[in-house]
């Protein structure tokens, strides 16, 4: 029988050792009540061993296929003991103090909010970013808008001068850094692996909500965030995966006429306007994945 722990924190590896040494570095290991797991989703070099080797007390999953970013989660989440689970990027720091951060300034609070009322199922941290003066990134998100998908991350880009600093009910969680307890997953269900990349942790927080679950914005805790450093901020790859993954997320979650004019919306409106600014940018190969975004979830 697995011995149980509070606390498992789970993050994705791809090709990315040295953010992962970084973040595993600002963890504090001598915390008994928590465990780290790392999901290498099958790097070209062998960083599973690596990080194994550096770092004797994290668990390392290896996977053979890349299972994206949430079925890389979701692996972890299988090999998980904790009543509560930590998804965190791997381009995150803890800390930006180059030391180890307390488990009493980031996890803690966390898990007191959602341990505050028996409705609450997931608690995100105030994420800023790792550069500059570390503005803000997220501090909740406003609620999707029916038909365009709009929205916004509160607090995007501000400098944090606590202004957001009082924890308050989000509609989302942010993917970058989630904390989920065990009874949500059991009763929502794991991250949806339809989107590979991109819109799960919407989709997902989405489920978990439909499950009687709250999602609560807990500025106590604070990480910070690199961004895009896996995929690229403009490239191809995530071009392709954000238009065909709002129109899967249109599919998954809108019904009715709300659905039609969310695919007309999408489809005959920001499809077309997205390839021509790729266009007068000299960039057809963002053009190019954005129709193929488009075309191959028709053909799903």
């Amino acid at each position: 029988m697995r011995r149980e722990c509070k606390l498992s924190i789970i993050t994705v590896n791809f090709n990315g050792l040295a953010d992962t040494c970084a973040l595993i570095d600002t963890i504090p290991s001598d915390d008994k009540s928590l465990e780290v797991i790392v999901v290498d989703n099958a790097s070209r070099e062998d960083e599973a061993t690596a990080i194994e080797r550096r770092y004797p007390w994290v668990r390392v999953v290896r996977s053979d296929k890349n299972l994206g970013f949430a079925g890389g989660n979701n692996l972890g989440i299988r090999a998980a003991r904790g009543k509560y689970l930590f998804l965190i990027n791997n381009d995150t720091l803890l800390t930006t103090s180059g030391g180890k951060a307390a488990a009493e300034d980031i996890f803690r609070p966390l898990t007191d909010r959602i341990e505050s009322a028996p409705n609450i199922g997931m608690a995100c941290p105030k994420i800023r970013f790792a550069w500059g003066s570390n503005p803000i990134q997220y501090a909740g998100y406003t609620p999707l808008s029916r038909v365009t998908l709009r929205n916004r991350s509160i607090g995007f880009g501000e400098d944090d001068r606590g202004q957001y600093d009082t924890a308050h009910p989000t509609p989302y969680a942010h993917g970058a850094a989630m904390m989920v307890c065990r009874e949500a997953i059991d009763r929502a269900g794991l991250m949806p692996e339809c989107f590979f990349l991109y819109y799960e942790e919407l989709d997902w927080s989405m489920m978990i909500r439909r499950a009687g679950y709250d999602i609560w914005y807990e500025p106590a805790s604070t990480v910070f965030h690199k961004e895009s450093q896996t995929t690229g901020q403009d490239s191809p790859l995530r071009t392709y995966y954000i238009t065909r993954n709002r129109l899967l997320l249109v599919r998954r979650n809108s019904t009715g006429p709300t659905r039609l004019l969310s695919y007309l919306y999408l489809i005959a409106a920001v499809g077309p306007r997205d390839m021509l600014r790729s266009l007068l940018r000299g960039r057809p190969d963002l053009t190019r994945a954005t129709l193929a975004g488009i075309v191959h979830f028709l053909r799903l």
